[in-house]
């Protein structure tokens, strides 16, 4: 039996999750699900500015077209063309929270890192420097 572009296209997301999840010094998929609601309330609390507060928005509307019991294609009408436009929401929103969690995570450990070493009386953290504004001569 011939694999189809839809199954293949999943199987691809699949490995390609798996790959992202293992790769060293990575955060593991139950990091990533856990941070999503940390990242939510950072983005809305406006501490954290990496991911705008549309593409949120996006990224909710997608998991909720794809939980939705509405469809603009609906399954029991076209059967597997059905199925084909949730699988590429689901593509689109588990990819692009994979690189959204992974943002917001290395974010939370240089922000973490910083509060820390302010709060034991140190400028900035070690190895790091602090940004600044050359002036010319």
């Amino acid at each position: 039996m011939p694999i189809g572009p839809s199954t293949y296209r999943a199987a691809r997301l699949a490995h390609a999750m798996h790959e992202a999840s293992t790769a060293p010094g990575a955060p593991g998929l139950w990091a990533r699900v856990r941070a999503v609601p940390r990242m939510v309330r950072a983005v809305r609390s406006g501490r954290y500015t990496g991911l705008t507060s549309t593409r949120l928005m996006m990224l909710l509307a997608g998991v909720g077209y794809v939980v939705s019991p509405v469809d603009l294609v609906p399954e029991g009408f076209l059967l597997a063309l059905g199925l084909v436009d949730d699988l590429l929401v689901i593509g689109w929103v588990a990819t692009a929270l994979m690189r959204e969690t992974e943002d917001f995570i290395a974010w939370e450990r240089g922000a973490t890192a910083w509060a820390g070493q302010r709060a034991r009386g140190q400028d900035r953290p070690e190895g790091r420097t602090v940004p600044s504004h050359v002036v010319p001569d």
